[in-house]
């Protein structure tokens, strides 16, 4: 029984691990179309994308401040310098 039982098992194919898949050089990820945004100067002395308007806000002071809307990074509205 015991010998039987061995045969069986030695008789069995052999599982063969794949070595690991090998990350291709060439991409197929195509670039992200550019949305229609441009870089403008911010008040603070950086350049900003924005993909919003360009809009002319209110002041508290009674001024008005020109801002643009929907800029990279979650920035909804951004001061620009005149």
């Amino acid at each position: 029984m015991k010998a039987l039982t061995l045969a069986l098992i030695l008789s069995l194919p052999v599982p063969r691990l794949l070595p690991p898949a090998q990350p291709s050089l060439v991409s197929n990820h195509q670039p992200a179309k550019p949305k229609g945004g441009r870089w403008y100067f911010a008040a603070n002395g950086h350049a900003v994308y924005c993909y919003g308007p360009v809009m002319t806000m209110p002041q508290g002071q009674g001024g008005l401040l020109k801002v643009a809307t929907f800029c990279r990074g979650d920035q909804t509205m951004v001061p620009l310098k005149d």
